[in-house]
């Protein structure tokens, strides 16, 4: 799946961009307060893309 197809699902499901790290962007969802970090790759895989969609309490795509 490619970077820019999660970040738009993300923000689309009330998750904001936080910062940017070193190789990572930091993302937050404010209603639960969770956080998730994801790498700068033009290519995620899905089980990454699912793990990333788990962890601020977002429904996973696809």
């Amino acid at each position: 799946m490619k970077r820019r197809e999660l970040l738009k699902h993300l923000s689309e499901n009330g998750c904001e961009e936080l910062r940017e790290g070193g190789k990572h962007s930091i993302w937050h969802n404010p209603a639960f307060k969770k956080y998730s970090t994801i790498p700068r790759h033009t290519e995620l895989s899905n089980y990454l893309c699912k793990k990333i969609c788990r962890d601020p309490g977002v429904a996973p795509i696809g």
